[in-house]
């Protein structure tokens, strides 16, 4: 299962992030607590269309899409160099495949910030800089290890030479996503495990004032920095939606609706996480279970098969698919096979997000 790192500063909300994502009911702290303990757990991806099949086919059992998220400790400045928890964050992180950055808004003055007031963009700028520094640490032990050798191979020369251009671009604050470089290149650096290289995703943490406002500090210069860099930028009310999440059904819609939402933050961030991964769901339905089950974007059939049973992959014969706007749209599948509408695929169909399938296959 991928892995989505929750960083930022402390106090920033990152722990309470955590346990919307995941219910998983970590203790906070409103006070640095200077921990170094790493929480993981993972997160439903909330998903209407799981909704309206389980509605529909009342099964016994209904299965969500999941993305695994990781809480770490708190970011300070110097991290990079070892200062306050920094070998522990930037390690809690160097297996995520994607970064969720919690940048604080919100206004609290029973919460201290550790730099005294409230600037996301400066925050944003110093967890940045904290993992560029350890992408260039990481690189020049690399480079010290190679010209350290008895022999430099072609291959060494080779290394040398891209991990110089990058760590020129690490210099000129450009991150590793940012730099053009081939797949081959890439994949140079895989095991790695770069900080710089991983996606981001921003989730900026506001107050329930600033959510009524839709304005908060800095929120203009914000939102021309995740344009810059094309990062996907959620806000989530997180004092706000623990609360909501305590509340029964009924009086959830309630509090939403005093607040002028329809749908939380957190589960935008869920689905936000999910698509930067590169993810999409495909289904299977029935009467024992209604299942979202998660491929890569590109993945053929007979691989997506292989995600139920390996047995099914090996024997595979036809897949039968259904596009879930067919499904929706006509309310039964009598009479989506009535239309037509319901075929069969082989071995090589690229799985579209939102298939309904039906394997054919024979061990």
């Amino acid at each position: 299962m991928l892995t989505s790192g929750i960083i930022g500063l402390p106090m920033s909300g990152k722990t309470t992030v955590f346990n919307l994502v995941t219910g998983a009911g970590v203790q906070t702290s409103r006070y640095l607590s200077g921990r170094a303990d790493t929480n993981a757990a993972a997160a439903a991806v909330p998903d209407q269309r799981v909704d309206f099949l389980s509605a529909l086919y009342a099964p016994r059992k209904t299965t969500y899409a999941q993305v695994q998220f990781s809480d770490v400790p708190g970011l300070v400045k110097g991290a990079s160099k070892g200062e306050g928890v920094g070998n522990q964050f930037l390690e809690g992180i160097r297996s995520a495949d994607l970064l969720v950055h919690v940048v604080r808004a919100f206004e609290a003055g029973d919460v201290i910030h550790v730099d005294g007031s409230i600037d996301p963009v400066r925050d944003v700028e110093t967890v940045d800089l904290e993992l560029l520094l350890s992408d260039m640490a990481l690189l020049g032990r690399r480079i010290r290890r190679i010209e350290g050798g008895k022999k430099i191979t072609r291959e060494n020369e080779t290394e040398t030479e891209l991990i110089r251009r990058c760590l020129s671009s690490l210099e000129n604050a450009v991150a590793l996503q940012d730099v053009d470089l081939t797949a081959d290149e890439r994949a140079t650096f895989q095991t790695f495990n770069l900080l710089t290289e991983k996606p981001v995703v921003l989730a900026v943490n506001i107050d329930e004032a600033q959510l009524k406002a839709c304005s908060y500090p800095g929120k203009d210069r914000l939102d021309e920095l995740a344009a810059e860099r094309g990062l996907r930028m959620i806000e989530v009310c997180g004092r706000a939606e623990m609360e909501i999440a305590q509340l029964r059904a009924g009086d959830r819609e309630l509090f939403m609706a005093d607040l002028g939402i329809d749908k939380l933050g957190v589960d935008r961030l869920i689905q936000a996480a999910y698509e930067t991964l590169g993810l999409i769901s495909f289904f299977t339905v029935g009467a024992d279970e209604v299942r979202a089950w998660t491929v890569g974007r590109g993945t053929d059939a007979r691989r997506a098969a292989g995600k139920i049973h390996t047995d099914i992959e090996r024997g595979f014969i036809r897949a039968e698919v259904t596009r879930y706007s067919d499904l929706a749209g006509l309310g039964s599948m009598v009479k989506v096979k009535e239309k037509g509408l319901a075929r069969l695929e082989g071995k090589d169909y690229v799985v579209q997000d939102g298939d309904i399938i039906d394997f054919r296959f024979n061990v």
